[in-house]
This record gives C-alpha cells, sequence and structure tokens, in this order.
C-alpha cells in the first residue's frame, strides 16, 4: 500500500486512539506529571500522545536539549544529495503551542528514583510520577580502538544527525580525484540495522556524479547484514567496481584507526584513507545508565507497556530499549511510543487501554528511484516484544516497484514527521 501524510495517519489512528476520560488523579500536587527525556522519535511522540489524549489532565514535560531535531532516518539522504539538511530538521514548537507540552530544552544529568525528581544541568529539579526514557544511543568507549569522541571531528560518526552529518557531506565533497573512503561499520546490535549499508549506497551515489574514480571501503565486524542481498544486487548495478566489504573472514573483525594519520589498519594492512566514517559499538544513552535502569548496554522493559523491569514507574522507548524483536528503528521508536503513552494514561486517568500492538518498516535507498524495504508486525509475549510476521523486498524487481517504493517512503517521512513533533 503507498503511503502519504494522511493515509499514515489514519493507519496508526486505530492502534493508539483512547476516548478521553476525566482526570481521577487526586494527589495532594494536582495533575499527575510525565517527564520524557529525549525528543527524538520516541520521546517526542510520547509526549505528544500523552498530552493530546490526557485533554489537558496530565502535565507533561519534555526535556530536549536541541531547539532543532535532526532526524538520523532519512540523514543518509542529505548525503547523497537527494536531501537538504532542513528537510531533515524539527522544530518543538507545535508540541508546545498545539499540544501544551512544556518543553525545556536542556540536558537531563540525574535522575532519583527514589524521590521521582529529574535533575538538568541548569540545576532545575523535576518531579514526576511517571517518567519516559528516549535517550537514543551512546557509544562504547574503545570498540574502535584509536577513536573516541574527541576524534568525532576527524573522522565523524554521523550517527546522531545534524551536524556530525554535515561534517561527513563537507568530507566527502572534498575528496580527492581517486580518494578512498572507508567505513568502519558497527557490530550488531546498533541503530537501524540498514543504515550504514544505506549510508554506504548514498556516499557512492554522491561520489558517481562528483568523482567517478573514487573507492569505498567496508570494514565489517558482522558476517551478514539487514537486505544484504539487495544492497550487493543495487551496488553491483549502480556503482560496479566502487564498493569493497570486509567481512569479519577478511579482518573486518579486527580494525583501529589513527585519526591524525588518516589511516585505518583492518587486521595488520594500512589503508591510507581520505573520508573515514567511523561508526562505533553502541549502547544505551547515558540518561539510562545514570538512571540504573540499564543492564549490561541496554535497558530491559516489559513489552506490554515498555515500562522498566527496574522500575514500573520509569518506561524506555526506542533505541536505547531492550525489548525483543524490533530492530532500533524511528517508525519502531514511535510505534513503541504510542503504546507507551497509553499505558501512562491509563495508570494515571484511569483511561481505557488498549492492548499493544507494533509495526515497522524500514525503507533504504540504493540509487535515484531504487527504494527498498523490510518490516514486520510484533506482539506483547510476556518474555519480549515478539515478531509475528514481515517482508521484505526482493531482488530482481522492475524499476516502476523500487520507484514506488521510494516515493512509499517519503510518504511516510512526512506523516511520521507530523505524527511526531505535530
Amino acid at each position: 500500500m503507498s503511503l502519504n501524510r494522511r493515509s499514515f495517519l489514519a493507519s496508526t489512528a486505530g492502534v493508539t486512539a483512547s476516548l478521553a476520560a476525566p482526570a481521577v488523579w487526586s494527589a495532594s500536587h494536582g495533575r499527575p506529571r510525565v517527564v520524557v527525556v529525549g525528543g527524538g522519535a520516541g520521546g517526542a511522540t510520547a509526549a505528544r500522545y500523552v498530552a493530546k489524549d490526557s485533554d489537558g489532565a496530565i502535565d507533561v514535560t519534555l526535556v530536549e536539549p536541541t531547539r532543532t531535531y535532526y532526524t538520523c532516518f532519512f540523514s543518509n539522504l542529505y548525503l547523497g544529495g537527494f536531501k537538504e539538511i532542513s528537510d531533515i530538521g524539527h522544530s518543538y514548537g507545535t508540541l508546545a503551542s498545539a499540544h501544551g507540552v512544556n518543553v525545556v530544552h536542556d540536558w537531563a544529568v540525574d535522575v532519583d528514583r527514589s524521590a521521582k525528581t529529574v535533575t538538568l544541568a541548569g540545576g532545575a529539579t523535576l518531579d514526576y510520577d511517571k517518567l519516559i526514557l528516549a535517550p537514543g544511543i551512546d557509544f562504547i568507549d574503545g570498540s574502535v580502538p584509536g577513536w573516541d569522541i574527541s576524534a568525532q571531528n576527524r573522522m565523524p560518526h554521523a550517527y546522531k544527525a545534524g551536524s556530525q552529518t554535515e561534517l561527513l557531506r563537507s568530507q566527502l565533497r572534498g575528496m580527492r580525484e581517486g580518494g578512498l573512503f572507508v567505513m568502519v561499520a558497527p557490530p550488531n546490535p546498533f541503530r537501524c540495522p540498514p543504515g550504514p549499508y544505506e549510508r554506504v549506497s548514498m556516499v557512492a551515489h554522491l561520489l558517481k556524479n562528483s568523482n567517478p574514480t573514487a573507492k569505498i571501503l567496508i570494514a565489517d565486524p558482522k558476517e551478514k547484514f539487514s537486505k544484504q542481498a539487495l544492497f550487493e544486487e543495487g551496488w553491483d548495478k549502480h556503482y560496479g567496481g566502487m564498493i569493497s566489504r570486509l567481512g569479519p573472514d577478511f579482518g573486518g573483525g579486527n580494525v583501529s584507526v589513527d585519526p591524525d594519520a588518516m589511516t585505518v589498519d583492518i587486521d595488520g594492512q594500512v589503508e591510507n584513507a581520505d573520508v573515514v566514517n567511523v561508526i562505533p559499538a553502541m549502547k544505551a544513552g547515558r540518561i539510562a545508565e545514570v538512571a540504573g535502569v540499564t543492564a549490561g548496554n541496554w535497558a530491559p522493559v516489559n513489552a506490554i507497556d515498555m515500562s522498566s523491569k527496574a522500575d514500573p514507574d520509569v518506561h524506555v522507548l526506542g533505541d536505547a530499549s531492550q525489548q525483543g524483536d524490533m530492530p532500533k528503528s524511528g517508525f519502531s521508536a514511535n510505534s513503541q511510543a504510542k503504546v507507551c503513552a497509553n499505558a501512562v494514561r491509563g495508570a494515571l486517568t484511569e483511561s481505557r487501554v488498549f492492548p499493544p500492538r507494533f509495526a515497522n518498516t524500514c525503507w533504504s535507498l540504493i540509487a535515484s528511484n531504487d527504494g527498498v524495504k523490510v518490516g514486520a508486525t510484533y506482539e506483547a509475549t510476556p518474555e519480549k516484544i515478539a515478531r509475528v510476521d514481515g517482508f521484505i523486498s526482493q531482488t530482481g524487481e522492475d524499476a516502476a516497484l523500487r520507484k514506488a517504493t521510494y516515493e512509499e517512503s517519503e510518504g511516510w517521512y512526512a506523516g511520521i514527521s507530523a505524527d511526531i513533533f505535530g
């Protein structure tokens, strides 16, 4: 089915709609308070749906340091020249003006779960009855020897969209003729499973038009990756001879870098690179660890409502959560946020709580009008969010279908952006 903004919103309404119910909260402080930390696909969606569907019965505060949020999804299309940076930037004005969300542009630096407070970098303290954490990802120190966050301006990760994405595009456009672009791909699990390989496609598209003798080398610790057959078919078709991938059998899992020398050591073979994109191993955003709701690198949650397994009054959404079978994508975070918002409203106002339903689709652009996708539906089980069924584009599809898939992704982006940011 082709999606546009209207059909996307209509298709999600049946999953998340609830009848407005009068507040039954009777605590001395008045309205129940929900604090949401993180203004991406998960956090902004949760803030919007708790606020708008509670009809003012719940006080909702969204804590997000940036005033303009750049989506990681579709940021690769900016690298490829299909988008401008403004196309993926979104503000929080409508959440505040139309839905009554109190938007605070600051960093959350501490959580006291006993006192139910969140402390901000500016010194303010926010009380909460329910806390929703959607902090996205941070990087694991030392996962790529020679690289740490201080090297991000020399070897950008560009995995938190915005200035890093602009820097990587600038570096690509400044490459010498016939130069080498190296990507150090991340191990599983990571944000948006097709993400690095769509990025390779978009880098190849840019270089094919501006620097056609340039080469791309992927050092990859994984034996396989999402949509691999589709990407490799597309690379052969559109960018023949430009892209090489070294998996773990060829040293892709034994990589170190030297940002000052601009070199990448792959299992003892040193490559002199012009641009290096290091995407390190990932973990939940730091505030989840500070809050004490992580176990290892991620935050385990209950599938029924995305509540933390460490604290029923804390919910963790999107990339930061350890929830089961869903990928760490923007679509997933948006889907999880609606389930969470419905459960939070129900707990605080005794409004109706609907059975949880989850869905995800990940689109990728390989070349102009050559779009592919993978997706699934999911259900909540006592153990996890479990995959029910799924679909994936097939190799050998005709050009008309691939163009329609790309156009569908554009409709989805317009729809989900409106759904997240109002």
